[in-house]
């Protein structure tokens, strides 16, 4: 039996080691695939052995290195990292199967050095969901923005390139001028970086200086996309759909909200942050991130541009949830990570099917789409149901959760806040399905490039009703159909999460 904490480091070492094999076996796609998914999925049953003893209340924790006395890098699971460990995991084999049929169905090149910085994103993921300090973390968080740069890039055109430098200056600029700051300064008012319950700078800094602190790490948390430090995310949407899937559900996002929840709940502590009047200034900060995402979203023709500012916006609903001090504001956070996971990677699942089948990707042409892609456009309605928040959807009970927090702390404003992005969510979401079920088919369409000989470029017109189901490969909806079904089982088994999240704050 592998004891806990050789547990935690082999969730380290596995995608570690798969991406090596991952080289070694490029020439070999079929070969590679199933090292992939065999990384991935010996990855989740190591992440998953933990979680029993976690939800019990044990705290397993391992050192790997003492860089100086009192600063290590060092693991410890808790049920926030348990909860995003799970998460990233879990998907990661889902994302695998469904890239297998985006990347051959859409012919990508480079398909080896995607899955290689796809199996090191992970792997830093679970640096970050497991480390026990904030240095830790730190080196995890920027190893994960470094390994998903290429991703960006992959395509090595002049917009994925320029993609790429806008998402490496933001996210690499935010963390070196803010985060690394906020750090330093914390070691050395608190004289530790451990993650401590109740926080480690109470009675250490002022509230001013705390309020200053807080800012420096919400504004250095980039990857949490608050404005106005979220312009990396929409321009990342350049990237394959895989990668889309990979920074708004299974890592880089979560990452950074995630580290926003954590330093909050252990470094500063919510008894503390409760009494510092600039918390209140960045729950405002919060809500005008949701509230104005949202409204672009609405301007937005092409889908993964609208889903990328749909990103931008439920990311402040955990910000804000956060920001609010209060341990239901904490725990209904953490629920919305996950139920926003399977909601988006759903959507954009979708939004790749469509473009590997329907070569399609504005929304205005795809009337009547969801008539030759009825189980995508199903899948779309799911996903759109648990991003708004609407039962079955496991989405309903975080956002009940957060609205429920916010009226609790007392602040109606961003109760309204939460309930206008909502409707706002619906406004833009929800069109998409109904603009493929309900508008008249076009007269004409273009024949999928399947039918084409390699020479020929030509798209021939034939009668929309004489298409007939054209749907993307039945590996990207397999993948649809598991990520939908989370979105259904997570409204039924929230009590569960709810259960473990609560344990933050009774161990």
């Amino acid at each position: 039996m592998i004891g806990a904490e050789t547990t935690i480091l082999l969730t380290l070492l596995v995608p570690l080691i798969g991406s090596g094999l991952i080289l070694l076996t490029g020439a070999s796609p079929n070969l590679r695939e199933t090292v992939i998914l065999i990384t991935a999925s010996l990855l989740f049953l190591l992440v998953a052995s933990l979680l029993p003893s976690v939800y019990d209340g044990a705290r397993p924790a391992v050192t790997f290195i003492e860089m100086v006395p009192g600063l290590s890098i060092a693991f410890k699971v808790e049920p926030l990292g348990m909860t995003f460990a799970c998460i990233a995991s879990f998907l990661w084999i889902v994302t695998t199967v469904y890239s297998i049929g985006y990347m051959r169905g859409h012919h990508e090149e480079n398909q080896t050095r995607f899955y290689f910085y796809f199996a090191i994103s992970l792997m830093a993921a679970i640096g970050v969901a497991f480390a026990a300090n904030m240095m830790t973390l730190f080196i995890f968080y920027e190893v994960l923005t470094l390994c998903t740069f290429p991703l960006v890039a992959h395509h090595g055109t002049e917009e994925s390139k320029r993609a790429g430098r806008v998402y490496l200056g933001i996210l690499i600029g935010t963390s070196l001028a803010f985060q690394l700051l906020a750090i330093a300064w914390t070691w050395v008012a608190a004289g530790t970086l451990d993650f401590t319950k109740g926080g480690i700078l109470a009675d250490k800094v002022s509230e001013t200086v705390a309020g200053v602190l807080l800012a420096l790490y919400v504004f250095g948390i980039g990857k949490a996309a608050v404005m106005p430090f979220h312009r990396w995310l929409p321009a990342a949407m350049v990237a394959p759909t895989p990668v889309s899937a990979l920074l708004h559900a299974v890592a880089v996002v979560k990452a950074g909200v995630f580290t926003v929840v954590k330093v909050i709940t252990y470094i500063f502590g919510i008894d503390f942050l409760s009494d510092i009047p600039q918390t209140q200034i960045l729950s405002w900060v919060a809500a005008f991130t949701m509230l104005t995402a949202s409204i672009i979203a609405l301007g937005k023709d092409n889908l993964k541009a609208r889903l990328a500012y749909s990103t931008v916006s439920q990311l402040s609903y955990i910000v804000l949830g956060a920001t609010l001090a209060t341990g239901l504001g904490i725990v209904a956070s953490g629920m919305h990570i996950a139920m926003h996971a399977f909601g988006k990677i759903t959507l954009f699942f979708c939004a790749g099917a469509i473009l590997v089948a329907a070569h399609k990707t504005e929304i205005s042409q795809m009337d009547g789409l969801g008539r030759t892609m009825p189980y995508t456009y199903t899948a779309f309605l799911i996903g759109s149901l648990c991003v708004i928040g609407l039962p079955p959807m496991g989405g309903a009970w975080s956002k009940f959760y957060l609205i429920t927090a916010a009226a609790d702390a007392g602040q109606i404003i961003l109760v309204l806040a939460y309930m206008a992005s909502t409707l706002l969510a619906i406004g833009y979401l929800l069109p998409v399905v109904v603009r493929g079920f309900l508008k008249p088919v076009p007269v004409t369409t273009n024949r999928d490039h399947a039918d084409l000989s390699a020479s020929d470029h030509k798209h021939d017109d034939i009668a929309a009703e004489d298409m007939g189901i054209r749907e993307a490969p039945l590996s990207c909806l397999l993948a649809m159909a598991v990520s939908s079904a989370g979105c259904l089982l997570l409204f039924f088994f929230a009590d569960s999460l709810f259960e473990m999240l609560g344990g933050i704050f009774r161990n």
